[in-house]
């Protein structure tokens, strides 16, 4: 086994700095732009929409914030239903019960991890007959793979459903020419610490309609009404993203397209050095897309392979690796229990082979060579003591 003399840890996907970002902090400094709001503000908000292609974005303090103001926008409220994709992280599906609304949750399909079309249309037309359709889909795009837009737009589409494009982890993706996040009504991106760019924690909520936008910015800062004094006729929240983190974020958004192309390198390597093993295999990029390959995820067939997910993990954090499974689809926590879910067949569960199946590696842009070899390494070695 490898030596442990080196304490230093492999982050799963820590931040990556350009080296830019101290010019517009700075610049929010000199001229006093520290409260929220600012000239940095207004500049990422215009950058983000035309680098993805959208009329408007709006900048917040978070990704959930972004749902959360979608499904305000959306009118969603207590009594109504939303479907979501089950196969993701938490924050996907919290904004429904701030609503009071009910998750139904959609699981996913094997060519892109994403959520179901089969399930999806199974799911409406149960809604149809209980004479109860969703007030909206939040789709989710897993690890920088886009779902499969063009069926679930036509599902969608048919019964007048608006989608929720939960695109966190797919900054920088394409879905046959267009970017990722701009497929549904509202799209949303993250800019946490683990994200292929980060703010420190931030969101965006994008879309082409710009009246409603005009709400969302209304709504995060609080529903103030235009009066000389403090009024407010609706409840609003405090989301707006400050002056400063959104300095980072246009320095961020500047290299882009660089993080993406050593994304995709660190997982092209990967593929080289582990696809040969028996009961590996790599998440999908489905025909006409480019995933930002945020994460590089794989399962393994603990019978093909002879070694577990569990086993692997447990050696990773022995070598001071951080590697991490697949996310737990919602179905399975404990908060959402008793919530309905739809799976992809009737006798195929697949988010629930993934979650068990599934591990995601090492895959930040600023991981050295030598590192990458040391997980790659440590892989072959726990491979050759089975």
């Amino acid at each position: 086994m490898l030596s442990t003399t080196s304490k230093k840890r492999i982050f799963l996907s820590s931040p990556h700095m350009s080296g830019n970002e101290s010019k517009y902090i700075n610049e929010a400094f000199e001229t006093n732009w520290i409260a929220p709001l600012g000239p940095n503000v207004d500049e990422f908000e215009k950058e983000i929409a035309l680098k993805v292609g959208v009329n408007e974005a709006v900048a917040v303090s978070s990704g959930t914030a972004a749902i959360h103001l979608a499904l305000s926008l959306l009118n969603i409220k207590r009594g109504d239903i939303v479907f979501c994709s089950s196969l993701t992280f938490i924050a996907s599906a919290n904004p429904i019960i701030y609503q009071g609304a009910e998750p139904i949750f959609i699981d996913s399909e094997p060519d892109t991890w994403n959520m179901s079309p089969d399930a999806l249309e199974r799911a409406f037309l149960d809604a149809k007959d209980n004479g109860r359709l969703p007030k909206a889909v939040i789709l989710v795009n897993l690890y920088g793979q886009s779902a499969k837009m063009d069926e679930i737009i036509a599902i969608c589409d048919y019964y007048n459903v608006p989608i929720i494009e939960d695109a966190a982890e797919s900054l920088g993706s394409i879905y046959k020419g267009k970017a990722s996040g701009t497929f549904g009504r509202f799209g949303i991106y993250s800019f946490n610490g683990n994200k292929i760019i980060t703010t420190s924690g931030g969101g965006m909520l994008i879309s082409n309609d710009t009246e409603l936008l005009k709400k969302a910015r209304f709504l995060a800062t609080q529903a103030r009404d235009p009066a000389p004094h403090y009024q407010h006729s609706e409840i609003g929240f405090n989301y707006r993203m400050s002056n400063i983190l959104a300095g980072i974020g246009r320095a961020q958004l500047e290299v882009l397209q660089q993080r993406v192309e050593e994304r995709r390198a660190i997982f092209q390597r990967y593929y080289q050095e582990l696809s040969r093993i028996p009961g590996f295999e790599f998440m999908p990029e489905l025909k006409n897309t480019k995933s930002n390959r945020w994460l590089t995820a794989l399962t393994i067939n603990e019978k093909e392979a002879g070694v577990s997910v569990k086993k692997l993990l447990k050696t990773f954090n022995q070598e001071y690796i951080e590697a991490r499974p697949v996310w737990k689809p919602l179905h399975l926590q404990p908060v959402f229990k008793g919530c309905r879910f739809y799976s992809h067949k009737e006798n195929e569960n697949i988010s629930e082979y993934l979650f068990v199946n599934g591990i995601c590696l090492p895959s930040g842009s600023n991981m050295t060579a030598d590192e990458q070899n040391k997980i790659i390494q440590c892989i072959n070695e726990t491979m050759a003591q089975k």
